[in-house]
């Protein structure tokens, strides 16, 4: 990987809508150019799908909770049955198996109190493998980022 492709990389991470023309003159190649770097960034991998990003708060989501989870069990088949319960889960947004003190560290995007109630009492709570779990409730957002520095 050179510079041309770390720039293609930064831009794309910025606005992943850009032409390979403006994209072209942004990292100073040729569109051609371009086109095949992305292509081979893709097949390597580094490179995944494109998306958009929505504002959590603009469709009624705009509470962050942090949640730690412990496990009853570590035996393979009982966490895999968990991680397949987190991801059915949409508002479990990203989710980290952990060292520590603390199996895993989620991160989930809920409308009001009242709807992170719903989902830990309900739903995770009721999960036969969670032992216990500590909620904590994001006051601000200070940095958000997708971008991985490159």
């Amino acid at each position: 990987m050179d510079e041309v492709d770390r720039k293609i990389l930064r831009a794309l991470q910025e606005d992943a809508g850009l032409s390979h023309a403006a994209l072209a003159e942004r990292v100073g190649a040729s569109p051609t150019s371009c086109w095949r770097r992305i292509k081979a960034l893709e097949e390597a991998g580094v490179l995944r799908g494109a998306v958009r990003l929505v504002d959590p708060r603009s469709v009624g989501r705009g509470v962050n909770v942090m949640l730690q989870v412990r496990m009853k069990s570590h035996a393979p088949e009982m966490r895999q049955a968990f991680e397949t319960f987190l991801r059915a889960r949409p508002e479990i947004m990203e989710c980290y198996s952990m060292s520590g003190e603390w199996d895993y560290l989620l991160r989930i995007v809920v409308a009001d109190v009242a709807d992170y109630e719903r989902f830990l009492m309900r739903e995770l709570l009721n999960h036969p493998n969670v032992a216990v779990s500590a909620s904590h409730f994001a006051l601000s957002q200070v940095k958000y980022t997708t971008a991985v520095p490159v």
